[in-house]
């Protein structure tokens, strides 16, 4: 308590004695924020002062008195009538003590910003592989991806109970379904580099992916006897292990790597002499990097939560029976099957328009078939007999050459840039020009144009739009004479006229 205060106290116990005996006590007429007033927060983004002003200006109207119409105001049929207008202090402190600190972030900056001052609680810890959480998250930086720049995605698998990361999968570019294949496989299996941890989970959290829920992906999880919970979307507060990981991964080990774009600091217009930019890492070393890190995490780093254990120790210390799959059965359930039968030929298998071949097809043409295949990965296909049985693995027949197909990358993206600027020269042509006002005034465009320009466009317009309207088969042309040399499809068409 204050000197301040008490004097104050002692200054109202000498204007009015009767209220001595309570010194400090509430008062019942106090200004609180009623329900209109918290629509003008609303109205004005949580600015209170903005809205203070508006009250003040209602209140000077409705008493005659001249006032300055607020710019950009609610209408005034919507701001209440106060008597009198409390001070702009007053006003504020009944924001701040009306309004949670929640509110007034979501009046401000929107739900997102509300959202950090809410009070969520943990769920129970429960046994390993009961449930997992799974995300993409990508690296803030640039790896060497076949002599192009990209940034790296991470899909990984992460155990809720003992904070295990089982499975892990990198991608150069934007991940896909392949890339959760990946690491869902990397995850189940526990033999080989994939293990100790892993199994068969019993529940999987994902966020609203269009990859997460493919077809592939949902059958791969059915098929494993997983119940999949997809989460509502841009709620990452109800898979908070995955996203700890991922801003984990971010300090822990993005940062330091060469290329990373997140450097705080001003950017120099100038190099100075002797500083060289970092090389950036190429694909290969990146993936290293993140997979020694998942394994320091899951043998050497001791989240909190774990009792001072690694989630490793975590892991093994949990003596809840795992189940498993072998490496043949979950090696079918990651791929994909069009459901479609076929038929092998002289030429392979032919599977989107391209042949497929593999030695193992001598003598085997006729035999029926089906194919299986990992999505986007069209340079390979598997092919099963009908009752799934893997027969071999075909290879696309006449495959361009590595040559050609880097001819075949410089050719499409100098199309590509050509389309860029054309498009561009094209933005630039269709852009208005407006002239600035300083004044009220309407809109004065800019940007002449001769008659004779105007007319040379209009022209070439009406052209391209008649070629566009043409019917060259409306009117079907008569049949070619007798003694014409015609291919064999239109003679019959020609007897059966003459008949």
């Amino acid at each position: 308590m204050s000197e301040r205060t008490v004097w104050r106290w002692l200054a109202q116990a000498e204007a009015e004695p009767g209220e001595g005996a309570g010194p400090g006590a509430r008062s019942m007429d106090r200004f609180e924020v009623t329900s209109e007033i918290r629509v003008l927060l609303a109205y004005w983004r949580g600015n209170a002062s903005a809205v203070h002003r508006q009250l003040v200006a209602r209140a000077r109207t409705a008493a005659g008195e001249p006032a300055i119409a607020v710019p950009g105001g609610a209408p005034m049929e919507a701001v209440p009538l106060l008597d009198p207008v409390p001070s702009l202090s007053t006003f504020l402190r009944a924001v701040r003590r009306d309004l949670t600190a929640g509110e007034r972030a979501g009046l401000g900056r929107g739900s997102e910003a509300a959202r950090a001052h809410d009070v969520f609680g943990r769920r129970p810890r429960l046994w390993r592989n009961h449930t997992w959480e799974a995300d993409h998250v990508q690296a803030p930086l640039l790896v060497d991806a076949d002599g192009q720049l990209v940034r790296p995605w991470v899909t990984w698998f992460i155990d809720v109970a003992t904070k295990t990361i089982t499975g892990t999968a990198v991608t150069p570019g934007h991940p896909s379904r392949a890339s959760i294949l990946a690491a869902l496989r990397a995850a189940v299996l526990r033999t080989g580099p994939y293990g100790p941890a892993g199994g068969i989970p019993e529940h999987v959290r994902v966020d609203r992916g269009r990859d997460f829920l493919s077809k592939t992906v949902l059958g791969a999880f059915t098929d494993l006897d997983t119940q999949f919970e997809d989460l509502p979307a841009y709620s990452p507060h109800l898979k908070g292990t995955v996203e700890n990981l991922n801003r984990c991964a971010d300090r822990m080990l993005f940062a330091v790597l060469p290329g990373y774009t997140l450097n705080p600091g001003p950017r120099h217009a100038k190099k100075k002499p002797g500083l060289a930019e970092p090389v950036p890492l190429t694909f290969a070393e990146f993936t290293a990097e993140v997979l020694d890190w998942a394994r320091w995490w899951n043998t050497e780093h001791r989240p909190a939560g774990l009792a001072g254990r690694t989630p490793l120790e975590a892991w093994q210390a949990d003596p809840t029976p795992l189940s498993d799959i072998s490496e043949a059965a979950l090696w079918g359930l990651m791929l994909e099957d069009d459901g479609r039968v076929r038929k092998l030929s002289s030429h392979g298998v032919r599977w989107r328009g391209r042949d497929y071949v593999g030695a193992w097809m001598a003598g085997q043409a006729g035999r029926s078939v089906r194919i299986r295949h990992m999505p986007h990965h069209d340079h390979e296909i598997e092919v099963c007999d009908l009752a799934g049985r893997h027969l071999g693995t075909a290879h696309l027949a006449d495959a361009a050459t590595p040559e050609q197909l880097d001819e075949l990358r410089r050719t499409r993206t100098a199309r590509a840039r050509r389309l860029r600027e054309e498009t561009k020269k094209a933005e630039a042509l269709r852009r208005q020009r407006f002239a600035p006002a300083t004044t009220p005034t309407p809109a004065q465009r800019l940007g002449a144009v001769t008659a004779a320009e105007a007319d040379q466009e209009l022209a070439a317009a009406s052209d391209s739009d008649m070629a566009a309207l043409a019917l060259p088969d409306l009117i079907p042309h008569a049949p070619p004479p007798d003694d014409w040399n015609t291919p064999a499809t239109l003679r019959p068409a020609a007897r059966d006229e003459k008949r």
